[in-house]
């Protein structure tokens, strides 16, 4: 009879088992950074995204967020971190090669911009597809305002390998792995992220300050302090790109996501997507003959839920994400609170893959409870108190009810991550993993370590206002990353595709036989039956 594992000893134990252990060196990686391009004042660009960098809507390694000013570089997923880092590298510099004068803004909240009107939305052609994505970009903006659409941070994508899935659920569980216990499986990996993610923002949170431009005529009752010229900052906040001021949406406070299994999740988003709302039924009439939005209800479209992780399943052209997931379960998580690091020329830096990978390993065999509302709603008011006073030796986070100090709650946490880390490092035959862990550690102990910390000790220590020190980085890392050699990815390489992404886009146009409106009346049409189900 199959004995289950419940505890995280027990499972550690699976983990070390030969036939799970040897599955461990094929995890995957994937990043995407996005950046502002900004010109050599520090002012956002006004330029359109340059044809030399090829088509944002089909390139597969450089493409534009909400603003045609905000890029977004992609990686491929990788089993190792220094091919993704070369990758980027690479990309970076051909990037800054095609921009001119301009450079690449170095932190997640916005350089200065005077008022909204200078962010422009990102353009993608005149295919149906293409203006679907910018009209989505239109409804965020009618939303939500453009600034904090301006925002920018890296995203995290990590895989187990279907090998590690195979040998590890009939151990762990005693089912059989297929579509629906690896994404079961997954799902729990991000209960337990849901649980522990106030760690990451305490790490690698960089944004404790921002311009005040940022919050120019926005009302808000977080006691900032005032630095220099237009600097606002909070003493102990590690991410306020993460705070209710940034990329967080309080409309979607009460969407009750549920993250207990990948049905529960589906059917819970797509009841958000078609639930209509009342306060954006005000842009639901054309203005001047355009669209304001996709649809007047509470989400457009599955993207726009601001979640700090986000199960993935890759999608086919014109396929929903949630359909992909409902066809082919999960495949890989991509996490979403790390703030762009400023001591980086590519945003992330080396130890950041190696902890991360600890982490989310630890994540995926640690026992994971269902999660009932409160419990959620705990995780949430832990992250808000992370991002916002984090570095406060005070503050207390609740660990299942009870009130408990990030060091308190770091030690337990870090005992066990590192037997994940010694074992990582045992099958990739490497230091990395404990070494991470290790410098980690540090931050918790030393809470002046953290990126926030440092960046904050800059600003106050020379009476510099956060704009110039992101201008000082800026110049800095064009200059360093144009002097690098390519590594993985030639100019030649990257040129040709540049140059494929324009002629996929051309035939997108070519091929579209229905007009924009009938576009969106097919694309949403399958939608219809789920309210009814709601």
């Amino acid at each position: 009879m199959q004995t289950h594992s419940t505890t995280f000893a027990q499972r550690l134990a699976l983990l070390q088992q030969d036939a799970i252990k040897a599955t461990l060196p094929d995890i995957k990686h994937g990043v995407e950074r996005e950046t502002l391009r900004v010109n050599p004042n520090g002012g956002l660009a006004q330029t359109p995204h340059a044809k030399s960098l090829g088509s944002a809507l089909t390139h597969d390694f450089i493409t534009t967020d909400f603003s045609e000013s905000l890029l977004e570089f992609i990686t491929p997923p990788e089993t190792s971190a220094d091919l993704t880092i070369a990758q980027l590298q690479d990309v970076h510099k051909y990037t800054l090669s095609k921009i001119g004068q301009e450079m690449l803004w170095p932190m997640s909240m916005p350089c200065f911009i005077t008022s909204e009107d200078e962010i422009p939305l990102a353009q993608y052609g005149t295919s149906n597809i293409g203006k679907m994505k910018t009209l989505y970009r239109q409804g965020l903006k009618n939303r939500y305002g453009s600034m904090m659409q301006a925002i920018s941070g890296v995203h995290f994508n990590f895989s187990l390998p279907d090998s590690f899935w195979q040998e590890w659920i009939p151990k762990c569980s005693g089912e059989v792995a297929n579509k629906d216990t690896i994404s079961a499986a997954y799902f729990a990996l991000i209960r337990n992220y849901r649980r522990f993610c106030w760690l990451l923002p305490y790490l690698y949170g960089a944004s404790p300050a921002l311009c005040s431009s940022f919050i120019k005529n926005k009302a808000t009752t977080l006691p900032f302090n005032t630095l220099g010229k237009g600097t606002y900052y909070l003493p102990y906040a590690t991410s306020l790109r993460m705070s209710d001021l940034g990329y967080t949406n309080s409309a979607q406070s009460g969407l009750a996501v549920c993250y207990n299994d990948v049905s529960t999740y589906i059917k819970s988003l797509r009841c958000a997507i078609n639930k209509p709302s009342a306060t954006y039924e005000k842009f639901a009439s054309k203005k001047d003959g355009q669209y304001q939005q996709l649809n007047a209800n509470v989400l457009q479209i599955e993207n726009e839920l601001y979640s700090p992780i986000r199960p993935k399943q890759p999608t086919k052209r014109l396929e929903k994400p949630t359909d992909a997931l409902d066809a082919r379960g999960v495949n890989y998580v991509e996490v979403r609170v790390l703030d762009v690091n400023p001591f980086s020329d590519i945003g992330i830096e080396r130890n950041q893959f190696f902890f991360l990978d600890v982490f989310l390993v630890y994540c995926a065999i640690s026992p994971s409870d269902f999660m009932q509302t409160e419990q959620y709603q705990e995780t949430e008011k832990n992250l808000k108190a992370v991002v916002k006073e984090g570095r406060d030796p005070q503050l207390r986070l609740l660990n299942k009810g009870e009130p408990t100090s990030i060091p308190q709650w770091a030690e337990s946490l870090f005992s066990e991550m590192k037997e994940v880390a010694i074992l990582l490092d045992n099958v990739n035959n490497t230091t990395d993993y404990t070494q991470a862990v290790a410098l980690e550690w540090e931050k918790v102990l030393h809470p002046e370590l953290t990126p926030s910390a440092k960046i904050l000790d800059m600003l106050l220590s020379n009476s510099q206002d956060n704009s110039e020190l992101g201008l000082k980085f800026a110049n800095s890392y064009k200059a360093s990353l144009l002097a690098k050699e390519y590594q993985t990815l030639s100019e030649t390489e990257l040129r040709e595709q540049a140059t494929l992404s324009l002629s996929k886009q051309q035939e997108i146009e070519a091929s579209d036989t229905e007009s924009f409106d009938e576009f969106l009346v097919n694309y949403f049409s399958s939608d219809q039956k789920v309210l009814a189900e709601c």
